[in-house]
């Protein structure tokens, strides 16, 4: 069974910065996946903000680029999203998944998500 653990949110004024994690565990072939990082706000559908293949190429969602770096660490089965220069915008439940397709996520059954907070 596949589990999704994120975790580094936190509560940060504009302009700050935070580091997620998200730990993936059983049997996916973690280095073989293509991994994303979504978000979802209040009133709002789950998009996808940030891709890394399995070589490491990456893809954003147009409003973070140049402010969020995906990375991956594949010994351990981990993706990070690297956030700087927060937004209020920003603000959202951040969940990873495998992807598929351009933007799909793989697994239907969502990790817990973590809260990211900007204050203006």
């Amino acid at each position: 069974q596949v589990q999704l653990v994120e975790s580094g949110g936190g509560l940060v004024q504009a302009g700050g910065s935070l580091r997620l994690s998200c730990v993936v565990s059983g049997s996916i072939w973690f280095s073989i996946k293509t991994m994303g990082w979504y978000r979802q706000a209040p009133g709002s559908q789950r998009e996808l903000v940030a891709r890394i293949t399995s070589g490491s190429s990456t893809n954003y969602e147009d409003s973070v680029k140049g402010r969020f770096t995906i990375s991956r660490d594949n010994a351990k089965n981990t993706v990070y999203l690297q956030m700087n220069s927060l937004k209020p915008e920003d603000t959202a439940v951040y969940y990873c998944n495998v992807v598929t397709g351009w933007d799909q996520a793989l697994f239907g059954s969502w990790g817990p998500g973590t809260q990211v907070t900007v204050s203006s």
